[in-house]
């Protein structure tokens, strides 16, 4: 029999709980009354024992992640005759029994909001493939929608017919609330619903409530955030009279950059500190606008102007930033590279490769390259900042920015990037492009980056000073490839000659990395480049 654990209720106002840390991992084996995993939440940290012997035979929440009071997070199969023992003996089952399936002919199958990562509890559906009454196919696109992490398409599960579509373009959805609903024929296997209707909708409606708790609990919270925060910090907010404009200005340190109990307190903290400032210059303030209304100062936006909504993605995009401006001390080095021995070679090669392997030879994968060698010579620019210390990461999994048209940018990153060569760094890189420009990026590509690169050279700009991408301490920007006349020495006698050069910019977070560090990998990348062993290739 299988059984499944939830997210217990450790009080009647605890709505949520965060799993802080798995003692088992799928397919072990174990014991009623063993300790399976710990939580958190507002009031109580607690171990959560196993009821019954058997094997984990699933986890569904991973450590870190917040989820309801009720969420299942994990699935253990227990010994079916010592079940039927306890059954004949009218022991009742301490969870619920996972449903089974049926044959069904003609039915209504529910289309959920997709969890697209531990951190996300939320969706907004930014436009509908279909509408009611349209025919879709297994796998085709029904919608696409944006969270916090990704854009993506999520595809019908089913054949059939949209029968009801319950949310509009631009509504935000918990996850796993029902969006639409899909008719079917033909014998489709869906899981049998142990719930009916009607606890089905108190359900939905208990999630809405909690909802409200987190809105009301703050002061103007009445934009459309896209970062969650706990009931906690909404009534720390509200207290101080932190709007939520405000709020989302504030670095988060904890999981997932999610802003904890004490970050919001130092900030607050910190406020208060300039707030004798602010009175003093107040006064000199009024004093010119008063001035301007003197001499009859007007804002006129007549027709001339045209004020456009950002979408999700440039809200994310700027909420980014800031956070990024705002927590980094950024720093910008730029050195100039000579690419001819790379600039021939892919010149001379290019066709061969595309041929024969299906390859497309750039000056990206020669400059991946090159960063994962300087990255392992200094694996300072390779970490992070968690406070008052430095994490260390023995891995390297190196963001590549990508446009997105018409106006968005997102940061996949290929994963164990050390580990492939320049072959497969090409292969990852024209991958995580071609996926993220349609939509079939998942969160898994774009979290957990250990340093980035930036390619504004494609659009012709020689050099520029990148934001770095949160957390990460260092970013290299990568110029056009021009030709141009510069001076070469030959047996100490000096001559101008024509080379394809190229600039780099690297932006670093100087908090950790100083100008000695950054100089040193940044000359490091230049050698590298320069004297690239095309034999490797």
């Amino acid at each position: 029999m299988k059984v499944e654990i939830v997210m217990p209720k450790m009080g009647e106002s605890i709505n949520e709980g965060t799993l802080i840390k798995w003692h088992k991992k799928k397919g072990d084996k174990v014991k009623k009354d063993e300790i399976i995993y710990e939580i958190s939440t507002d009031k109580v940290d607690t171990e959560i024992p196993s009821p019954e012997d058997g094997v984990l035979v699933d986890v569904k929440v991973f450590e870190q992640e917040t989820v309801l009071v009720g969420t299942v997070v994990a699935v253990i199969e227990t010994d079916s005759s010592q079940s039927e023992q306890q059954n004949q003996k009218g022991v009742k089952p301490s969870v619920v029994e996972v449903p089974s399936t049926t044959q069904i002919g003609d039915e209504l199958i529910d289309v959920p909001m997709p969890k697209m990562g531990e951190s996300i509890i939320e969706g907004t559906i930014i436009k509908w493939h279909k509408k009611v009454g349209d025919k879709i196919k297994r796998d085709e696109t029904i919608f696409e929608i944006s969270t916090d992490k990704v854009d993506t398409e999520v595809p019908s599960p089913v054949d059939g017919i949209i029968a009801e579509i319950l949310f509009a373009e631009n509504d935000t959805v918990g996850v796993g609330v029902v969006v639409a609903k899909i008719s079917t024929s033909g014998g489709i296997i869906k899981p049998k619903s142990e719930f009916k209707k009607e606890d089905q909708e108190q359900d939905y409606e208990q999630e809405q409530e909690v909802k409200k708790l987190q809105t009301a609990q703050a002061t103007e919270y009445t934009g459309n955030s896209n970062i969650f925060y706990s009931p906690l910090v909404l009534n720390i907010a509200r207290v101080e009279g932190v709007s939520m404009s405000e709020l989302e200005t504030v670095v988060g340190t904890g999981a997932g950059g999610r802003l904890t109990k004490n970050d919001l307190l130092k900030y607050v903290q910190n406020r208060k500190k300039s707030t004798n400032l602010s009175s003093r210059l107040h006064g000199k303030k009024e004093e010119v606008v008063s001035l301007a209304k003197t001499v009859g100062v007007k804002s006129n936006a007549g027709q001339r102007t045209e004020i456009i909504p950002m979408d999700i993605n440039r809200q994310r995009i700027m909420n980014h930033m800031i956070n990024s401006r705002d927590t980094s001390v950024h720093v910008t080095a730029i050195i100039e590279v000579d690419m001819s021995r790379i600039h021939n070679f892919i010149e001379k090669n290019r066709e061969t490769f595309s041929a024969n392997e299906g390859i497309k030879l750039t000056y990206m994968s020669f400059i991946s390259s090159a960063i994962i060698k300087g990255l392992k010579e200094f694996p300072m620019m390779n970490a992070s900042i968690d406070g008052n210390n430095i994490v260390m990461k023995k891995y390297i999994n190196l963001g590549i920015a990508v446009a997105i048209e018409p106006n968005g940018l997102i940061v996949p990153n290929i994963k164990n990037a050390d580990e492939k060569n320049l072959r497969g760094l090409s292969k990852a890189i024209a991958d995580l492009g071609n996926r993220a420009r349609t939509k079939k990026l998942v969160t898994d590509d774009i979290t957990d980056g250990t340093f980035t690169i930036t390619n504004y050279g494609v659009f012709g700009s020689l050099f520029g000073t990148p934001i770095i991408n949160q957390p990460e301490v260092g970013i290299l920007g990568v110029g056009a490839v021009t030709k141009k006349p510069v001076v070469v020495e030959n047996e100490g006698v000096e001559s101008i000659a024509i080379k394809p050069m190229m600039y780099l910019s690297l932006s670093h977070d100087h908090r950790l990395v100083d100008g000695m560090l950054g100089g040193k990998f940044l000359k490091s990348i230049k050698e590298t480049l320069e004297n690239f062993d095309t034999n490797i290739v």
